[in-house]
């Protein structure tokens, strides 16, 4: 814990040197709702959520696998692991609070959070980053996300996602 303590403090205590930098990346998020290798589960719904024509108060927990391509055997860049749940009463857009975690690569063991609205029948979709760690220690920016597939049967999807991040040098 020391060793971590002194390390984020150095960094901070240099934060006024530190260039910012601005960053792109571009993955795909395998939503799996079904089956053996399921990654999203309920874990809470309201009173009014089976009856409710836009699955108010339905709540998911989220362990996602990140892609570097649509197809699910793609290479494997991190996992999206965090809330989801539906929010509007009266059109279908979900809440989701998303940590973005890279396992693989330069960004391995650093995170993106994500906060925001996600109108889910809209084309393509903006949600605020609120933040990060590692590499992206106080990142800020925007998400444009778009559903790749979706499966009517399984329900489950691919979702793009294109990151455009503003965070300082390390």
């Amino acid at each position: 814990m020391a060793e971590a303590l002194k390390s984020v403090d150095k960094w901070f205590e240099n934060l006024d040197q530190s260039k910012e930098i601005k960053t792109k990346l571009h993955f795909y998020y395998q939503d799996v709702l079904t089956g053996e290798k399921r990654t999203i589960w309920q874990v809470a719904e309201s009173d009014i959520t089976s009856i409710s024509p836009t699955s108010f108060g339905l709540i998911y927990m989220v362990d996602n696998l990140l892609t570097d391509g649509p197809d699910p055997d793609s290479k494997v860049v991190g996992r999206a692991q965090g809330t989801v749940g539906f929010a509007d009463l009266n059109n279908t857009a979900l809440e989701m609070g998303l940590n973005f975690l890279f396992t693989k690569g330069k960004y391995k063991g650093s995170t993106i959070s994500v906060l925001g609205r996600n109108p889910v029948t809209e084309k393509c979709r903006e949600l605020p980053i609120v933040g990060g760690t590692g590499v992206f220690r106080m990142a800020r920016g925007v998400v444009i996300t778009s559903t790749y597939s979706f499966d009517d049967t399984t329900s489950n999807g691919v979702i793009e996602f294109t990151f455009y991040i503003k965070h300082y040098s390390k």
